[in-house]
């Protein structure tokens, strides 16, 4: 059976801009590129850089390569629209009945 993903996980989105808060990385900002909920990660543009070895193909030219590693997803935050700051997310109901995520800083709707 599956399991319901809770915490940040379910607050971060493919598209998002996020910023790492700890690790080698931290003060990078990046769009969250690909989400991994069941491993609880994360591939985010330009940030865990890492060095791997391709082989040559006839599409591809053989060399060393970088290339995006997966976060921890409980190592981003969200950017704060405002502020270019970390946020933490809150969810309301507007007057439309949508369901929308906010910045809990600056109170600004993240969804549009």
């Amino acid at each position: 059976m599956a399991e319901k993903i809770k915490g940040i996980g379910a607050r971060i989105k493919k598209g998002d801009r996020v910023i790492v808060i700890t690790g080698r990385d931290k003060g990078r900002k990046g769009e969250i590129l690909k989400m991994m909920p069941k491993e609880e990660r994360a591939l985010v543009s330009g940030v865990n850089m890492v060095k791997r070895h391709q082989r040559q193909t006839a599409r591809v030219q053989g060399g060393i390569v970088n290339k995006e590693a997966p976060v921890h997803i409980s190592n981003l935050a969200h950017v704060d629209p405002k502020t270019g700051g970390p946020t933490r997310i809150g969810f309301k109901v507007l007057g439309d009945g949508r369901k929308v995520r906010f910045a809990r800083k600056s109170g600004d709707v993240i969804d549009v």
